[in-house]
């Protein structure tokens, strides 16, 4: 188990990101699937998703249910919009921005507190 110095399991977090990863290359795949119209994207859907929640399943036994949830939704939400926006041209609006910068500022939150 590789730590930081204060506790926290690194590899953890690491698979973490990965589950995050996965999650946000699914729900993509969700968009591109077309209503599961066009086999290659929902079949990763399904990939993406098997392999994300088998992630944060595993991070869930070191990383508290409370952190590891939240980060990953918050983070995979916020990704997801940004990539809407970049990606699939979906327009941005100020509320929006500042929606996505409070989803940021929670997760980084949750990681301070978690850390103390």
């Amino acid at each position: 188990m590789v730590t930081n110095g204060k506790g926290l399991d690194m590899n953890s977090w690491l698979l973490l990101i990965v589950a995050i990863l996965f999650e946000v290359s699914g729900t993509t795949s969700m968009k591109l699937a077309e209503g599961f119209t066009k086999f290659w994207p929902s079949l990763m859907v399904f990939l993406c998703y098997g392999i994300s929640f088998t992630a944060l399943t595993l991070v869930l036994k070191t990383i508290d249910v409370s952190v590891a949830y939240a980060v990953w939704s918050g983070l995979g939400t916020a990704i997801i919009a940004l990539i809407g926006i970049g990606w699939f041209k979906e327009p941005i609006s100020l509320l929006k921005t500042v929606s996505l910068a409070m989803i940021i500022v929670g997760v980084v939150g949750l990681n301070f507190s978690s850390s103390h």
